[in-house]
């Protein structure tokens, strides 16, 4: 199999990269602490200190162009005749794996950028890298909104006909 080096395939490399690169760290401070961090009181007081340091644009960034995605796929769903996106997946109706691996790879370099800018942000504020914060906090950025997004884009381009 050949890998094309794309801009998305580059950056998907480098975030594996740097989370491979941060794991040995999370995991002696694991073993020593006997913390795991992910939503431990520590964990929700760094993501308020995120909130208000470096990168808090993201916050904003991120969801925006979750949702500018998301729309934009919504009304393709709407012109092919598809279900709303989360109506199809809750449901898991016909056609759910193909929608949501399309979700996937609509978001793939969004994702990327997200977990990437989470790694940036928890270096510059806090001087260390937790791996599974930013494999959660990153796509939770995305995910939600595009979403929700598509599925409302479906809806009201549905309602206003062809």
């Amino acid at each position: 199999m050949k890998i094309s080096w794309t801009r998305g395939n580059v950056l998907n490399a480098v975030v594996v990269a740097i989370l491979l690169a941060a794991l040995p760290g999370a995991l002696r401070r694991i073993i020593e602490t006997g913390d795991l961090y992910l939503f431990s009181r520590h964990f929700l007081e760094d993501m308020l200190a995120r909130l208000s340091g470096p990168g808090r644009l993201r916050f904003i960034l991120q969801p925006a162009a979750a949702i500018f995605l998301g729309g934009r796929d919504g009304i393709k769903d709407a012109h092919a005749g598809n279900a709303p996106f989360l109506w199809t997946l809750l449901r898991r109706s016909q056609g759910w794996r193909e929608q949501l691996a399309y979700a996937f790879d609509s978001t793939r370099g969004l994702v990327s950028a997200a977990i990437l800018l989470d790694v940036i942000s928890q270096f510059l504020i806090f001087r260390e890298i937790h791996p599974g914060a930013a494999l959660i906090v990153g796509p939770v950025l995305i995910a939600l909104p595009y979403a929700v997004a598509r599925a409302l884009a479906n809806r009201f381009s549905k309602g206003r006909g062809p």
